[in-house]
């Protein structure tokens, strides 16, 4: 099945369309599913679930990740990095396009990502005076992390800790999700949700094959430039690994229910793919598969994992 094609200028004559799709929404399901891990965490440790203050989350949490996409693309515009990728594979890597192909300009862009960033403020304000203030600490986390992701000075991507900002990032929005539920802090959600934001990095790590020529040409020094494919490939088994490890180790000692171990069938998604990365870390036009398996290996375990920790009896250990 060939990849859908990028987007062209005068494509869109809808602005909302146009903007909605410059989010690169099919990936926001990363955060979908991150919320998803939360609410259960919360549940699991038997605290009733607000509705409203769920799906409050939820969104702003959907417009905060499409900011940080959005601020993304604007900033490897900047870059380079993005015009020099000529051996990425659409839509899963080299960015939304929107700029190198003219639908959007790299100001416009750069106002929408930071205009959606600004308008999860209010909310996390609402949300902070519904749960507590520790709410104020994760939420600006979340934000400073996803900005520093790729914009300067820090540009944490560029310097070999994208990863390392991924599985914060991601971790941040279970522990967020679970504690405007709880109004409290926890360990039970980290607990629960590591596994998660380790694959959710995974995928951030697999990406960057595709896109080694582009960003080492632009001096985008993430860490499969600084590494080289060879080497980082044995880096995306690692971090695999390290993530079903964790999860068999928290329900080997009990802190999470037994039923969350089904979320560790994902590992056949996961483990094929670091065969086919091995095998043809520097041949983007293989990659395709492995990418897939990645973003389903993430999302299923995921999904597995929060409807483990919602079906367990209420009143796990927390």
């Amino acid at each position: 099945m060939s990849r859908p094609a990028e987007p062209a200028q005068g494509a869109y004559p809808n602005q909302a369309v146009k903007l909605f799709l410059a989010t690169r929404p099919a990936f926001l399901s990363v955060t979908f599913v991150a919320c998803l891990v939360g609410l259960a965490s919360a549940h699991a440790s038997g605290t009733p679930l607000n509705v409203v203050t769920a799906v409050v989350t939820l969104v702003f949490a959907l417009v905060a990740h499409a900011g940080v996409n959005v601020i993304n693309d604007y900033h490897d515009a900047e870059s380079g990095a993005d015009a020099a990728n000529t051996r990425r594979l659409f839509p899963f890597t080299g960015g939304s396009r929107f700029i190198q192909n003219g639908v959007l300009s790299a100001a416009e862009t750069g106002r929408f990502g930071y205009a959606l960033l600004a308008a999860v403020v209010p909310a996390g304000l609402w949300l902070t005076w519904h749960a507590g203030t520790g709410l104020i600490c994760i939420g600006l986390t979340g934000l400073f992390v996803g900005w520093a992701y790729s914009a300067p000075p820090l540009k944490l991507m560029s310097r070999g800790l994208g990863e390392f900002a991924i599985a914060l990032g991601w971790i941040a929005v279970v522990v967020g999700t679970d504690y405007v539920q709880r109004g409290s802090f926890s360990l039970f959600p980290f607990a629960a949700g590591l596994s998660y934001a380790l694959l959710v990095a995974s995928l951030l790590f697999i990406n960057q094959f595709p896109d080694h020529d582009g960003d080492a040409a632009a001096g985008k020094r993430t860490l499969v430039v600084r590494l080289g494919p060879d080497v980082a490939k044995w880096g995306y088994l690692l971090v695999v690994l390290v993530a079903y490890i964790w999860l068999v180790a928290m329900v080997s000692i009990r802190i999470l229910p037994q039923y969350a171990a089904a979320a560790a069938l994902t590992l056949v998604l996961s483990f094929t793919a670091a065969r086919e990365l091995i095998a043809h870390a520097r041949t983007p036009d293989e990659l395709e598969t492995p990418i897939k398996r990645t973003i389903l290996a993430a999302n299923l375990h995921g999904v597995l994992l929060a409807a483990a920790l919602a079906f367990s009896r209420p009143g796990a250990p927390a």
